[in-house]
């Protein structure tokens, strides 16, 4: 077994990029962010990559020598095995080899995995799906991503697509566009619905709010008017209320398929509507999974919030490594 070092997870998104120092006890010791700035192409990313693990490590009280080794989670389509992006539409890039850029620059071995699968799988040793042998993971945001942990361990299947829940077509017979999951449920997808309504006339205090800069409508504009005693408004309640009944149908079909006794709800839309939200998923979950004994699957929201991405990319370094058990 190799001598026990900390590692560095890194959660790369289209905005920003979050970096954590894991200790060998698995505690954080050391966290940076940057922004991405996709726009500047992979060099301007690469540049901030870096300098953000020197941060992070400074933090540490380390220096990047001291890493056992690196785990970035990325968006998009992954083959992990190759350390490779095959396509991250938010960063424009296809079949970008970035484990094998990142060793190269930085000198430390580096290891791959879709952010999702990364943050389920931080979850699944250490958060909400902690125990779990059998967990699916739904982040909910700009768009839906997830992941699945089958006997213990991420699944991908042959494609490396297992768990990507947010394709799937819910309403067929309506038009391209507005069919799948992510086209519903998502954050983007609610507040697109939100303002078609708002422009048919609805009334919704939203308005007050942001004006005519529907833009500024956040997944934390959205909890504002959510289930609030103070606050609650018609029109929201009714628009995430109908996008978390399409999500829990999902998700209880899955639960049926894979008889799985865990979900964990994560990602930013999430942790702003909160624990009302997550319920009322739970409820229709239970309500469509078959048989009865499926009914007694929990549906949990993630605990490890925004650190799930970067804890779960550093075990999964740490495991590929041989020095996780």
């Amino acid at each position: 077994m190799p001598t026990a070092k900390p590692f560095v997870g890194i959660d790369l998104g289209g905005t920003n990029i979050q970096f954590g120092v894991v200790s060998p006890d698995l505690k954080l010791i050391g966290e940076a962010k940057r922004k991405t700035k996709a726009e500047e192409k992979l060099e301007g990313v690469l540049g901030r990559i870096v300098a953000g693990i020197e941060e992070a490590c400074a933090e540490a009280e380390i220096t990047p020598n001291d890493l056992g080794g690196i785990g970035i989670g990325a968006p998009g389509a992954i083959d992990p095995n190759k350390g490779l992006v095959l396509e991250a539409v938010n960063l424009r890039w296809d079949n970008v080899p970035l484990a094998e850029i990142l060793t190269k620059r930085t000198k430390i071995r580096t290891y791959l995995d879709n952010d999702v699968n990364a943050a389920v799988y931080g979850e699944n040793r250490l958060g909400a799906g902690k125990g779990a042998k059998n967990l699916l993971g739904v982040w909910l945001g700009t768009g839906i991503g997830a992941g699945l942990i089958l006997n213990g361990a991420l699944y991908y299947g042959h494609f490396w697509t297992a768990g990507e829940i947010g394709h799937t077509i819910l309403l067929p017979n309506m038009p391209r566009g507005i069919r799948t999951l992510e086209q519903n449920c998502s954050r983007t997808a609610i507040v697109e619905r939100l303002v078609k309504l708002i422009r048919a006339n609805q009334k919704t205090k939203v308005t007050a709010e942001v004006g005519d800069d529907y833009d500024k409508i956040k997944s934390r504009t959205l909890a504002r008017h959510y289930r609030e005693a103070e606050r609650e408004d018609k029109l929201v309640v009714e628009v995430v209320d109908a996008a978390a009944d399409l999500l829990g149908q999902a998700i209880g079909s899955v639960v049926t398929l894979l008889s799985l006794p865990r979900v964990v709800l994560g990602g930013g839309l999430t942790e702003a509507l909160g624990p009302v939200f997550v319920e009322r998923v739970e409820k229709v979950v239970r309500e469509v999974a078959f048989p009865d004994a499926c009914k007694k699957v929990d549906v949990v929201e993630s605990s490890l919030e925004d650190n799930a991405g970067v804890f779960g990319a550093a075990l999964i370094a740490m495991e590929r490594s041989g020095t996780l058990k």
